[in-house]
């Protein structure tokens, strides 16, 4: 039966404001917004001012809020929140990337101790109802890879840079739509595509990544001849995550690609996310939807309230079956990677060299590197260098014949 739900809003900004306002306009729900907490009190709303104020009591012990969505940018004040929400016996709807890929297990924990629901669908792929799917649809499908576009505001960014825009000015434009922050380390830099990784990690397969386990590289480092190559070449330059299991081992990093015009990503352009889910029996399918915006965005806060009138919860039972997976990181991808110098390039160790370009102002090289090389270096200051990974077809194989050790492999990815 549907039971009524009276929430408790812990922030009103972008997504917030497109909470109240599709809350507003939807007759399916049960559900109410009683009261708001936000930091600025002097900042003008859009409702009556009687609804806010600062004091995170007026929610978390009003026994009359049982539910508490959670929709701020600070992941520590907002760890703080969900864990004295949920240890009070209320659902949680957060949609807190960061948050969650740096505390998943211990939140889940203290939800099921509470015997009460945590959600989380628009921490990742905004509009694109892809945890849901992964709980419930892929539940009885042995999946083998996920991966996509997961950040809107590099999407938008990558765009227009195909299109001739530097990255400086295509960075200033989606400041300036509110696409990106004035800090925009975390989606530039492959942070928060990294948090959205591990989540769909743990979903797709079982298995809880820490979050410093996973590599993320972005795109702040990329160069005019860099999106030059790619145009020239027909290929656009896109900001992958990957995530692949073989066997029992589990791979996945965060970084440019260079795909070409066969590849799923290559018409996904401006704020829009995509996501491929490939499973033993479904095959490939492709989750298409805004991955920014207030309104795309809280329609996935919106259902995850809609759910709670049933009282959903998260099973995670792949989490329950697959106890062996390991975090694989002895393998070696094909990349491109870009040098203001032949002598900068020169101080990359491949492993295999397929192509090489010397100019006068930059050179590249095309080939296989090992991935704990990569790793070593951080490429996100490198401001001389810039990676794409080249795709291919998935396979995971000794990687003896690329004149190294034994025991290592190489992965090709998914096209």
């Amino acid at each position: 039966m549907k039971k009524q739900l009276t929430i408790g809003l812990f922030g009103f900004g972008c997504v917030g404001t497109g909470l109240y306002e599709v809350l507003n306009k939807t007759t399916l729900l049960q559900a109410s917004i009683k009261h708001i907490v936000i930091k600025d009190l002097s900042k003008k709303r859009i409702i009556d001012q009687s609804y806010f104020s600062a004091d995170a009591k007026r929610i978390l012990d009003d026994e009359e809020i049982n539910v508490v969505v959670e929709l701020i940018n600070d992941y520590e004040a907002a760890y703080e929140i969900v864990t004295k929400a949920l240890k009070a016996g209320k659902h949680v709807v957060s949609a807190n990337k960061k948050l969650i890929a740096y505390y998943l297990d211990e939140l889940v924990s203290l939800a099921k101790e509470n015997k009460v629901s945590f959600l989380y669908e628009a921490s990742v792929g905004g509009s694109i109802p892809i945890i849901r799917n992964l709980e419930e649809y892929y539940n009885n499908d042995s999946l083998s890879n996920i991966h996509g576009i997961v950040n809107g505001t590099t999407n938008y960014i990558l765009t227009k840079t195909s299109e001739g825009q530097s990255f400086d000015t295509a960075l200033k434009t989606a400041q300036e739509l509110g696409f990106a922050e004035l800090d925009p380390t975390s989606d530039v830099d492959g942070f928060d595509a990294k948090y959205k990784l591990v989540l769909l990690l743990k979903h797709a397969f079982g298995f809880t990544a820490k979050q410093d386990q996973v590599w993320n590289y972005g795109i702040r480092q990329l160069k005019d001849w860099d999106a030059t190559y790619a145009r020239e070449k027909g290929l656009k330059i896109k900001l992958l995550a990957f995530g692949t299991r073989i066997n029992n081992q589990i791979i996945g990093f965060v970084a440019p690609h260079l795909v070409p015009d066969n590849h799923f990503a290559f018409n996904v352009e401006n704020e829009f996310n995509a996501v491929v889910v490939e499973a033993l029996f479904s095959d490939k399918q492709l989750f298409l939807g805004k991955g920014a915006g207030s309104h795309p965005t809280a329609s996935a806060v919106l259902s995850d309230i809609s759910a709670l009138q049933f009282d959903y919860a998260y099973e995670y039972k792949k989490s329950a079956t697959e106890e062996s997976l390991n975090f694989e990181t002895d393998f070696a991808v094909k990349v491109y990677v870009s040098a203001t110098s032949q002598e900068k390039l020169d101080q990359i160790a491949f492993l295999e060299t397929h192509e090489t370009y010397t100019g006068q102002s930059h050179s590249y090289k095309i080939g296989v590197i090992a991935y704990d090389q990569i790793v070593k270096q951080n490429w996100n200051n490198a401001s001389d260098y810039f990676l794409a990974v080249i795709p291919d077809n998935v396979q995971l194989t000794k990687k003896s014949d690329l004149k190294a050790k034994n025991n290592t492999y190489l992965i090709e990815e998914l096209s």
